[in-house]
């Protein structure tokens, strides 16, 4: 009996002593990241049931499937139109849906009461087929595509039943402006809304092309940042900064806390954090992909306009209802700047719409939203990029996709959303998912091999 009371009270102390040293590591490790956690949860919840009406179960399967942020609990109201998350019972997020702007991530300090302004949207109605208009779309036979390979080569992108490799929740290829082949996972459809990531980044330096054309804006000017004109950061352009070769510190990795993750998941104003940063490098001679950036480039859009409602205003009427994505919308920061970095969600046609806009060269049905010189600008590598980014786009120059034109370039966002754009060959394919480890090579080349030279309707 004795010698059992001195084995329970060993196992006592080596027990206490393990759980003590675990406390220990998970303060270290786990507990800083808690906050982020929670923060990406709410976030992902709130946008995920608000804007495209997915069950808290959908999105904990689908969406928030990530290490770590696994460990969340989720809930909403849906009175209040709020979502929330926590782990453990720790660090309580919420995020905020408001009708025009999305869903915002928010503090405790944050008056959910205080009066908002919301964009004004116009949708017109065309007596057109897609992408034009509303009309059902009409069948359309090329002779020179071979519609079995295609076929198999965009089913082959998908999951089957039970796995989740490949995680593609939508596919649609575009070819000579029409639908040629579209598929999406269970659960989602052509009226699906879904979050493009950075490929948010793409139609941020769009609206620059639009007001450079207007003769409202020189993008080889200095930055127009007031705190910037006493110091080394005065000669950084606005060029700089679409380039993402500033110059500038900035950190983004997102399996830590970084630059980045605070900015998304923690900052009041998301366009102030890179605006702070020193200068490491003189502009032009290191790239550095920054979300900060973009958010900054938002800011200095803002500033463009006299009133908040016209900056609102201006990504609408210009841009996302100007070419018919009526179902976008970027979502805002607690100081209702656009996270131009990040958070804009559009249908998968509405997205292929962004890329047949660059695709035709800026012109939309007639109008010409931005100059020619741009697609150019855009597509052009980025000193030190390794032929990989031009300007808020990737590139296919350096030859990342090795079996696909190199002229291609596209927007892309985290986890593997994609509008790729191949002006050679009349073609643009977009990919929504969840997994950046996809087979893009494949998926890119078995379309385009899927389609010969010439073409007969």
């Amino acid at each position: 009996m004795h010698e059992n009371r001195f084995n329970m009270k060993k196992f006592f102390k080596y027990f206490a002593f393990g759980f003590f040293v675990f406390l220990i590591y998970f303060g270290i490790t786990t507990y800083p990241k808690l906050d982020l956690i929670s923060g990406f949860s709410a976030k992902s919840m709130a946008s995920g049931h608000f804007l495209d009406h997915r069950s808290i179960k959908t999105i904990q399967e689908g969406d928030n499937d990530i290490p770590l942020v696994r460990l969340a609990k989720l809930g909403y109201d849906g009175t209040a139109k709020m979502g929330f998350a926590s782990v453990y019972g720790l660090k309580e997020r919420k995020a905020i849906y408001r009708e025009g702007l999305g869903v915002t991530l928010i503090n405790d300090d944050f008056d959910v009461t205080t009066p908002y302004e919301i964009p004004t949207r116009t949708q017109i109605k065309r007596a057109l087929p897609f992408p034009y208009g509303d009309l059902e779309l009409k069948d359309t036979f090329f002779s020179n595509i071979d519609y079995k390979k295609l076929n198999a080569v965009v089913a082959n992108a998908f999951d089957e039943k039970g796995k989740k490799d490949k995680r593609t929740r939508a596919i649609i290829v575009i070819y000579k402006d029409k639908i040629i082949a579209e598929k999406y996972a269970d659960g989602f459809n052509k009226n699906s809304r879904i979050l493009g990531w950075s490929m948010t980044k793409s139609i941020t330096g769009t609206l620059f092309g639009i007001l450079q054309k207007q003769g409202k804006f020189d993008i080889n000017k200095p930055a127009p940042i007031a705190e910037w004109q006493k110091d080394e950061r005065a000669i950084i352009r606005t060029s700089d900064l679409l380039h993402m070769n500033s110059g500038l510190e900035w950190e983004e990795k997102y399996d830590k806390i970084c630059d980045a993750t605070k900015m998304l998941f923690q900052a009041e104003d998301m366009g102030k954090v890179q605006l702070e940063k020193r200068a490491q490098f003189p502009p032009n001679l290191h790239w550095n992909y920054s979300s900060g950036t973009t958010n900054l480039l938002s800011k200095i859009l803002r500033n463009q306009f006299k009133t908040h409602q016209e900056y609102l205003d201006f990504w609408y009427s210009s841009l996302l209802d100007k070419i018919g994505m009526n179902s976008a919308i970027v979502e805002t920061d607690m100081a209702g700047n656009f996270v131009g970095s990040s958070y804009g969600w559009a249908t998968t046609r509405d997205w292929a719409k962004f890329g047949l806009l660059y695709l035709h060269k800026g012109n939309w049905n007639g109008e010409q939203l931005f100059d020619e010189s741009w697609i150019k600008y855009v597509s052009t590598p980025t000193n030190t990029s390794n032929g990989n980014y031009g300007a808020q786009f990737w590139l296919n120059a350096g030859g990342k996709f090795p079996d696909v034109p190199r002229n291609m370039y596209y927007a892309s966002g985290f986890q593997g959303q994609m509008v790729a754009i191949f002006p050679s060959q009349d073609l643009v394919i977009v990919r929504m998912g969840l997994s950046e480890e996809f087979d893009f090579n494949g998926l890119l080349s078995g379309v385009v091999s899927s389609i010969t030279a010439k073409s007969t309707k």
